[in-house]
């Protein structure tokens, strides 16, 4: 047996703060169908970042990415 949705709203509004909170949050990630996604690229940052902090890449300067973009939009390319 479920119970009706104003029933529900009522009992979740009396919880404390963080209980709502992590309602809230539950709530919204079951929304996401996506999720799945999200970790995955979330675990591609932490890689990359990782990669960068240990030194297994060299990150490249934002203003040489900009001005080889610029270059490449001149050209057409």
């Amino acid at each position: 047996m479920t119970l009706p949705l104003q029933q529900i709203e009522s009992e979740a509004l009396s919880l404390p703060a963080d209980e709502r909170a992590r309602l809230a949050e539950a709530l919204i990630e079951s929304l996401d169908e996506d999720a799945r996604l999200q970790q995955a690229w979330d675990e591609e940052i932490g890689r990359r970042v990782e990669d960068l902090r240990s030194g297994r890449v060299k990150g490249i300067p934002a203003e040489e990415v900009f001005a080889e973009m610029e270059e490449l939009l001149r050209c057409g390319t």
